[in-house]
């Protein structure tokens, strides 16, 4: 049976990924590592398959459908997001139209919305619900025996004119079992295409963990019920294959959604990374929690740059939101990164439950005093699933129920939340404006100079991300 993993064409550099999925103004584009990490336990169980990322590869909605027309898949799994789903949906009506026996969507917004998104149109088969490595593997295998797809645990699917919701599948309990996703890179992607504006190019981004043991409100991602992870000496393994199998990748990004959770975890990593002389630079997800002992054996084994939710530094938000910190953690943290030599990409969100104003500008003014090597400013997206979603719909603040509005035309970061003190275009227009005083202080500015005469290393991250950052900083952004 022939398989075909599918990053469908949509905007330029857009990213479905990312947990807010969008084009970013920094250029980034991230890696399809979900559906990579599936494709690799499907080649695992001896399919033929081949993963293809149209987004990365320019390719518009003619050549993408050109490539299936030749390529002639059994099996057609397509990623998603809430912004982009009208749009793959319709790439699904297409490929059908090529004789394709069955296609799959997976992703955050059809696993929350399975009949809702298998009702936008009868060409879509099913939909793979939640962690989809075995059950795309499993799905397969059904249809290639001829099974009934009721045994497809984690499946849901058209079966006639009923739609059919079988039980979930448990989550995968042993990760080492699951193939180094830097493998699947390397065999079916271009990995120059993709670019993280934190981090020096070429990268790649791998997970040592899944899910996440806190539960922020607003968060989109995956699994946040569960934590599991794989074995030291399993990560160290496949910072070893990168490093002599992708010799010229300069870092790695752990993109689990916070790498430093377990400390006696962390510290026998970066042990291992020591004593098999890993030379890779890494960067990972952290929060403020982290001490200063695991920074500094951190930073001594070669990572670089952290990525943090600050979010806001008012108790009452942070409360709001479940986040499970303070502003002196805060404080204390990025003292204690700049004791260990890391850098920081920092990220806020404006327009969270409780927030005001006032408390808007304090997060400003917080994040100046702060003074991450990068800020974020993001207003509150609110996902289906998600609580914050939930506390939008319930306080008549969701302003549209039209996902292609999650984005702006451009594809960049939009709000679809108004209310009644601040509409959802006066919040984008915030952002944008809290941006620009960020990055066009003196301080900051002089700041970065140094930064690239003492570490020549950053200037090609550095230009590289502004290149692209600096068109979209002297304008606001539009939405739809």
């Amino acid at each position: 049976m022939k398989i075909l993993m599918l990053n469908p064409p949509f905007l330029s550099r857009y990213s479905r990924q990312s947990r807010s999925p969008c084009v970013t103004k920094g250029g980034t584009i991230y890696f399809p590592y979900s559906i990579a990490y599936a494709t690799g336990n499907l080649e695992k169980h001896g399919f033929n398959v081949k993963l293809v990322d149209a987004v990365a590869n320019e390719w518009s909605e003619t050549e993408t459908l050109e490539f299936i027309r030749q390529f002639k898949p059994n099996l057609a799994v397509l990623d998603t997001s809430t912004p982009s789903i009208y749009n793959d949906v319709g790439i699904v009506s297409k490929t059908k139209d090529l004789g394709i026996r069955h296609v799959s969507l997976v992703g955050t917004h059809p696993t929350r919305l399975p009949e809702q998104t298998l009702n936008l149109s009868k060409n879509v088969d099913s939909v793979c619900r939640g962690e989809y490595d075995e059950t795309v593997v499993a799905l397969a295998e059904a249809l290639e025996k001829g099974k009934n797809l009721k045994s497809v645990k984690g499946l849901s699917f058209r079966d006639g004119k009923k739609i059919v919701h079988n039980p979930d599948r448990p989550l995968i309990k042993n990760l080492d079992d699951m193939p180094f996703v830097s493998e699947v890179y390397r065999k079916h992607l271009d990995i120059k295409k993709y670019f993280y504006a934190s981090l020096r190019w070429p990268q790649v981004t791998i997970l040592t963990a899944r899910g996440c043991p806190y539960n922020c409100s607003f968060c989109n991602i995956p699994f946040k019920s569960s934590y599991r992870y794989r074995s030291p000496e399993n990560v160290a393994s496949e910072f070893e294959y990168i490093q002599n199998e992708l010799p010229y990748v300069r870092e790695v990004m752990i993109e689990d959604d916070t790498f430093p959770v377990l400390k006696e975890r962390t510290e026998k990593i970066c042990s291992l990374l020591m004593e098999r002389k890993i030379k890779l630079k890494w960067s990972c997800n952290a929060r403020v929690n982290t001490d200063l002992e695991t920074l500094k054996l951190m930073k001594k084994a070669n990572c670089r740059l952290l990525c943090v939710g600050f979010e806001t530094p008012s108790q009452k938000v942070l409360d709001n939101i479940h986040k499970n910190t303070t502003r002196q953690l805060q404080v204390d943290f990025m003292k204690n990164t700049k004791k260990a030599g890391l850098l920081v990409n920092g990220c806020f969100i404006l327009g969270l439950p409780g927030d005001t104003k006032e408390t808007m500008r304090e997060t400003l003014e917080f994040a100046k005093e702060l003074n991450p090597d990068t800020a974020q400013f993001y207003p509150l997206m609110v996902y289906p699933g998600t609580e914050a979603y939930d506390w939008a719909q319930r306080s008549g603040y969701l302003s549209t129920d039209d996902y292609s509005k999650w984005i702006t035309k451009e594809g960049l970061h939009n709000t679809t939340v108004s209310r009644p003190e601040m509409s959802a275009d006066e919040l984008v227009k915030l952002c944008d404006q809290m941006r620009r005083e960020y990055y066009l202080r003196g301080k900051y500015i002089v700041s970065k100079m140094a930064q690239v005469i003492s570490h020549p290393g950053e200037f090609t991250r550095t230009l590289k991300s502004m290149r692209t950052f600096s068109k979209h900083l002297f304008k606001s952004s539009e939405s739809c």
